[in-house]
């Protein structure tokens, strides 16, 4: 490669917007650096050779100038110039090519060599080696932006806007889906135009699902230096070196800025499916590391201004996602970085919402959480942004950094309760029944006080971060010596249960429980109140072999076996029938809290609480830990809602008996629940799931639910109905 700096004119051009925008004739070029002294862009022809131009014209921090004459497929980066004083938090070198924050497009990825980092790595076991500035150049080995035309025809395009009450979520990663899917053709199996051709949209039609959150698709470092040394790689994207540019890698037309016409056909096919696209955005931190972390991007632009420094010390992070550091959100720059991108992907990408990695790190104004932060009120101001789908993962690493039930308005929570409450309960292992009652019916005492509705609580059981499903009642014990960290990466403790073997198994009886336990969570899961959230692949038996952190397993052990749709065909038809059913009885989804009481002075009840004979649950049955069996009446006839025309809803009425005891338990038809019939319709001690035909109760007979299993009866509305006697409500949490 060549270098040679150009004296030819740069015409002054604008600083806004940010990135590098085509204007037909040229391109306009300007980025933020509030402490650099000096700004060059960098041209890259086809071999490889660079040219350097310098930005003379600075506004408000912005460096900027226009180039005629420069259009779409131009690969570019900067070289910034400034002080190299990490002890002050300025970390300026000019031999470092710079990806730009806002470049819209990005080829190549990261290789590997001592040129990557600010300070000569011949000095590794110097630990004061940052404090040295490097001389050697980079170019070579780092990823560089492209100058994009953003034109698509977006006609015919409708963002799906289902309701939060209706929405089902498939949690997915693109490549993993598609990169063993049979009907997919070759050439696109792993990519955007995989996920958006027509066999794999058929999957996600025929499950139900209303939505897939796909893990982060913003270019992000797949080769962080401590997985090179053991052959792998990074697979989930949980290290994002720009928040607009789709990842190349998932790309089947090329990386020179057809990856951004793939991605919006991708969303578009979705779309016209009526399924809405929610990405998994990381803006805690980026995949830059710590101070031992390789010069990328923000680190040579602007150190100080891009990242939170230890106050006192700035040669170092703040790291409150355990990834060596954290964006500095209090930085108006920062912001408007994270909410131009975030407008970016929903206007000009058409996504439908966002899921924040480790949210909690961006609601930290100085140390603490803080609920008012600035990041939220200007989401909540902003016309576009508020009315898309807003997910917290609410919690970070750093203290006080679990936050569910916390966030404000508007935002709905992965809720890392009901996943704990649901598998404690299904297994043999201490469950308050009051919690368990709170989790089932949309988590009350974390979102209604402050005036959420149900749908705040985005209820999963399994999700990327953990177990599959399948390996949720396989295994005991993590089992990632694949990733090769001796086992020590990964959750220790993952409330599972193998059901008396660990992993694989021929053993008939164990097998029998493990797919009995399998449905058991996922009819738990759907017939909650709030959001349901499964996990891609949950559906036909996934299993990762007990691996549960395959954050850098891309490979078959990540990849979907797309075989398993038939080797456990009732699985995935139980699945779907599960989301048919929810979607066809509004009891399941409300768009209101139960009230748990008579309504209106009427003696009817939406809701009720028994024991197996029968009798209203106590206040000391509610803080029982021991019992593991609890029966739930549902009252379809007294819903609070009313449909698009103003017309009262009416549902069936519903029997829930669940039983977590190793023995059958026979349940009683409450006194107090008057109907005339009671037909079973899920018993999931069966492999159908469903019953067809099943047995009808009537008042005063037992019903026998197996060991383990939960049993659904049916009462339809159209029969007379009254109430009897009065039922409690839900428990005080006393726990608080």
């Amino acid at each position: 490669m060549t270098q040679s700096t150009m004296s030819a004119a740069v015409w002054p051009g604008r600083s806004h917007p940010l990135g590098a925008t085509w204007d037909g004739q040229g391109t306009n070029f300007a980025v933020f650096s509030e402490n650099a002294t000096a700004m060059e862009l960098c041209l890259f022809d086809s071999q490889g050779n660079e040219r350097c131009l310098a930005l003379p014209e600075v506004t408000n921090h912005v460096w900027h100038g226009y180039l005629p004459g420069i259009g779409p497929g131009q690969h570019y980066g900067y070289r910034a110039y400034g002080d190299y004083s990490p002890k002050t938090g300025q970390r300026f070198n000019s031999h470092k090519l710079l990806l730009d924050p806002y470049a819209l497009a990005v080829s190549g990825d990261m290789r590997f060599s001592p040129a990557i980092f600010g300070f000569p790595m011949d000095r590794f076991a110097d630990s004061d080696r940052d404090l040295i500035q490097s001389d050697l150049d980079d170019a070579a080995y780092v990823p560089k932006g492209i100058v994009v035309d953003g034109r698509f025809d977006w006609s015919g395009d409708r963002y799906p806007e289902t309701p939060w009450h209706d929405t089902i979520i498939y949690e997915v990663h693109v490549k993993g889906f598609t990169q063993k899917h049979p009907d997919i053709p070759v050439e696109l199996q792993g990519t955007y135009a995989g996920l958006g051709h027509p066999a794999a949209i058929e999957h996600l039609t025929s499950l139900g699902v209303t939505a897939v959150e796909l893990l982060p698709v913003h270019h992000y470092n797949a080769y962080p230096g401590h997985l090179i040394g053991v052959g792998l790689h990074n697979y989930w994207g949980y290290d994002s070196l720009n928040y607009f540019a789709p990842f190349a890698g998932y790309s089947a037309a090329g990386d020179a800025g057809e990856q951004v016409r793939e991605f919006k056909a991708m969303v578009k096919a979705l779309h016209q499916a009526g399924i809405e696209v929610i990405l998994d955005v990381v803006y805690n931190h980026t995949g830059e590391g710590n101070h031992f972390g390789p010069t990328l991007s923000l680190r040579g632009i602007d150190n100080e201004a891009y990242y939170r420094l230890v106050e006192r010390t700035p040669r170092y992070y703040m790291d409150f996602t355990g990834c060596g550091n954290s964006l500095n959100v209090r930085h108006p720059q920062v912001l408007k970085l994270i909410m131009d991108s975030l407008r970016y992907w929903v206007k000009e990408m058409h996504v439908d919402g966002f899921r924040f990695d480790l949210a909690s790190a961006l609601a930290r104004e100085l140390y603490e959480v803080d609920s008012l932060a600035a990041f939220f009120n200007i989401i909540h101001q902003d016309p576009v942004l508020s009315t898309t789908k807003l997910i917290a993962e609410p919690w970070d690493l750093g203290e006080g950094g679990y936050q569910v039930g916390n966030f404000p308005l508007l935002w709905s929570e992965w809720n890392g309760k009901y996943r704990d409450t649901m598998r404690d309960f299904w297994r043999d292992h201490h469950c308050r029944l009051g919690e368990f009652a709170f989790r089932f019916t949309g988590s009350s005492d974390l979102y209604q006080a402050n005036g959420k509705l149900p749908h705040a609580s985005i209820n999963f059981i399994t999700a990327h971060d953990g177990f599959t499903l399948r390996d949720l009642v396989s295994y005991n014990e993590k089992h990632n010596e694949a990733n090769g960290e001796g086992n020590r990466d990964g959750e220790s403790y993952n409330r599972s249960w193998n059901c008396g073997v660990e992993g694989e198994t021929e053993y008939g009886e164990v097998l029998r429980l493990r797919s009995q336990q399998q449905r058991n969570f996922l009819t738990t899961l759907f017939i909650s109140q709030g959001v349901p959230m499964m996990l891609g692949g949950d559906e036909m038996g996934r299993t990762q072999y007990g691996n549960n952190n395959t954050y850098c397993q891309d490979n078959d052990l990540s990849w979907f076996d797309w075989s398993l749709r038939h080797q456990n065909q009732e699985l995935l038809t139980f699945t779907q029938r599960l989301i048919e059913f929810r979607k066809q009885h509004p009891i399941l989804c409300r768009r209101r809290w139960f009230l748990g009481r008579e309504i209106h002075g009427s003696g009817v009840i939406d809701i009720g609480w028994f024991n197996p004979d029968g009798t209203i649950i106590s206040d000391e049955d509610w803080h029982d830990g021991s019992s593991k069996a609890i029966s739930i009446f549902l009252n379809g006839e007294e819903l609070p809602t009313t449909d698009k025309q103003g017309q009262r809803i009416m549902d069936d009425s519903f029997l829930l008996f669940f039983n977590a005891y190793p023995e059958l338990r026979e349940f009683s038809i409450p006194p107090s629940v008057d109907r005339k019939e009671w037909r079973v319709v899920i018993d999931t001690k069966y492999a159908s799931g469903f019953v067809e035909a099943g047995s009808i109760y009537e008042h005063g007979q037992l019903v026998p639910v197996a060991a383990r299993s939960l049993v659904l009866l049916a009462c339809p509305h159209c029969f007379d109905t009254t109430s009897g006697s009065d039922t409690r409500p839900l428990p005080k949490d006393n726990d608080g």
